[in-house]
């Protein structure tokens, strides 16, 4: 009998994580933005991919004004040493006083920079950004969820697999096992019902805000969609050969 035990901690995973889920999703769904709130760039990208995106969108606003030079190389050379706000004027102070520096250290340092954490602060007390600890966002508990579930199928399979078990007992046991395994699916599915696209970065309200962002319409000489094609999607929308080898060269960012 000691596919029971193994039962129990089968249930005690998938209950745990549910609840988790649970928690995590009326806790997000409790969140409102308060007031009316037009998202800037900083903040759209702050909340499509966190401190990081922050980070690649000042470098890629700088070098398409030709006020920061961004090499195929994978360096960083400063044009203009005036930032014209408080992200601009992180980066300039992360590239540091000899005005070059690899892009890599530079990222990392302005994505961790005070504006940025200002930034997050703002967004948090608006409603539009999760608080911190990943821990209590939809995300997180989703993922908590798909591991219970694949324990739960480890356990079920040692459990059938155990010596000495009678053979009819064994449809029995994967019976007991399909109900923990059946309840972390059946949350999984409502979770991709109620609450997809789990965001990290974005609330609920947040995740309406960055939806209603006007789409790009394709044309490079519209500055303004361009730059929130990176904001919201990324390095990835960076249609300039060279400059988006610059931040291949550097390495994946880190996230925030």
């Amino acid at each position: 009998m000691f596919w029971v035990l193994l039962l129990l901690l089968a249930c005690a995973a998938a209950g745990a994580a549910c609840a988790s889920l649970c928690l995590a999703a009326v806790r997000t769904a409790g969140d409102h933005a308060t007031g009316t709130h037009g998202l800037t760039l900083y903040e759209a990208a702050f909340l499509s991919g966190g401190p990081a995106r922050v980070a690649d969108l000042t470098l890629v606003s700088m070098a398409r004004q030709r006020r920061l030079l961004l090499a195929h190389t994978g360096w960083a050379t400063v044009v203009d040493p005036r930032g014209r706000d408080e992200m601009e004027r992180s980066v300039i102070g992360a590239i540091g006083p000899k005005g070059q520096s690899p892009l890599a250290p530079v990222r990392a340092a302005a994505a961790a920079a005070e504006a940025v954490r200002a930034l997050a602060d703002r967004l948090v007390r608006a409603g539009l950004a999760v608080p911190p600890g990943a821990g209590t966002t939809v995300a997180a508990g989703v993922r908590r969820v798909r591991l219970a579930a694949l324990a739960v199928v480890a356990l079920g399979t040692t459990a059938l697999l155990l010596p000495g078990e009678p053979g009819p007992a064994r449809p029995l046991i994967a019976c007991w096992f399909a109900l923990p395994l059946v309840l972390a699916l059946s949350c999984l599915a409502l979770a991709r019902i109620e609450a997809y696209p789990y965001s990290p970065w974005a609330s609920p309200a947040g995740q309406r805000l960055l939806a209603a962002l006007p789409r790009p319409s394709g044309d490079r000489a519209d500055d303004r969609a361009y730059l929130t094609a990176v904001a919201v999607h990324g390095i990835r929308a960076v249609g300039e050969p060279e400059l988006r080898a610059a931040f291949v060269r550097s390495g994946p960012a880190r996230r925030g």
